[in-house]
Formats: C-alpha cells, structure tokens, sequence
C-alpha cells in the first residue's frame, strides 16, 4: 500500500502522541501517592494504566512493523516509549 505524504505525517504524528500517552502513564504511575489531579491518569489502577499501555504501544509496534514509508523520520522517542512500555506491562 502506498501511502500520501499528509497520511504518513498524521500516523508519525499519532505515534509521538502514543509514545507522549506511554511516557505521561509511566511517570504518573512512578509518582505513586505524590501523583495528583494534575497528573495524567492519576486516579486509576496499576491495572488500568497498563491496559492503557498496552493499547498504545500495540498501535506504535503495528505502525512499525506494518511500513516502511517514513523516511528520515526520527524513531528515537517512539522506541524509548515502546522499551519503557514493555517494561511496564510485563
């Protein structure tokens, strides 16, 4: 499948949100009590946030996996998220 320019930068764009998703639970959840209403996903479960978790980094791996029409586009933040996501969810 080839996909447009436009199209390729709003799944690049989707996958940094994801990675930003993944980062924010994880220092959330690493608060622990000291997390607050302020702090994204602050009030749920351990359980939850790995659910969350879990969905967002299945969506980075499947983009991925699934094309190679990125170009030069930096993979750096979205592979940290993806290592500290299976991390978390083990």
């Amino acid at each position: 499948m080839t996909r447009e320019t436009d199209e390729i930068n709003n799944a690049y764009q989707a996958c940094l949100d994801g990675a930003y998703t993944i980062d924010t639970i994880i220092a959330t959840h690493n608060k622990g009590s000291d997390a607050t209403d302020i702090d994204f996903e602050w009030d749920s479960t351990h359980d939850e946030k790995r659910v969350r978790v879990s969905r967002n980094v299945g969506y980075l791996k499947y983009q991925k996996d699934n094309y190679e029409d990125w170009g030069d586009r930096d993979f750096t933040t979205i592979n940290a998220a993806i290592t500290a996501a299976d991390a978390f969810t083990e």
